[in-house]
């Protein structure tokens, strides 16, 4: 990452690292934790708080990160759990997000997510529906600080960096949350605010 900054000519501080703790056994968090590692990311809202329960009061400073898919039915653990959610994607998960926050009166830091190949396997919003979709999730009262994506895996990644980026100028919006740990030095060449590493970090599944 400070290579990559380095040579993009940013500051060292312009990019956070979120490792990917999702699916890994405890025993492999817990050195990343304790080299000082405090920002995770996590698939499925069940499995992040049952693994995470009671690790905020060890670990001072910890923020945890949904970036897998929200149902509606698990909108309410969410908001009251996480400290970001990346993956809004659709009205009704944005419309019970909403809901939720002011039943809560707790606002964790919210992104959409945009399926910026139009891939059929993949969630989030069409790049060509990201602006109308945001609009409306600002309709709703919600703060949308960041756009989430994950890119077709062919091909160069930087056309769709460089989009996301796009989409994300012109709606007002600076944080970008894409890279992985096969891509991140081209995500942050194209704008990145956040790196979401898994395998780099736990090594493979």
């Amino acid at each position: 990452m400070d290579a990559a900054l380095k040579a993009s000519g940013r500051a060292s501080d312009s990019v956070i690292l979120t490792a990917v703790s999702k699916t890994q056994p405890w025993e492999r968090i817990l050195p990343v934790l304790a080299a000082g590692q405090r920002r995770f990311g996590e698939n499925r809202v069940q499995e992040a708080m049952e693994r995470w329960e009671g690790q905020r009061d060890k670990w001072p400073g910890l923020e945890l990160r949904l970036i897998g898919p929200l149902q509606s039915n698990k909108a309410s653990d969410a908001v009251g759990f996480f400290d970001v959610i990346e993956t809004i994607d659709r009205d009704k998960i944005t419309r019970a997000i909403a809901d939720e926050i002011q039943k809560q009166g707790r606002s964790p830091e919210l992104l959409i997510q945009v399926n910026i190949g139009d891939e059929d396997q993949k969630a989030g919003v069409s790049p060509v529906e990201a602006d109308a979709f945001i609009a409306t999730a600002r309709g709703y009262g919600l703060t949308i600080s960041g756009l989430m994506c994950i890119p077709p895996v062919d091909g160069p990644r930087g056309p769709y960096f460089a989009l996301l980026k796009k989409i994300a100028d012109r709606n007002g919006i600076a944080n970008l949350s894409m890279g992985m740990s096969d891509d991140f030095e081209t995500a942050i060449a194209f704008g990145s605010t956040e790196v979401r590493v898994g395998s780099a970090i736990f090594g493979t599944r």
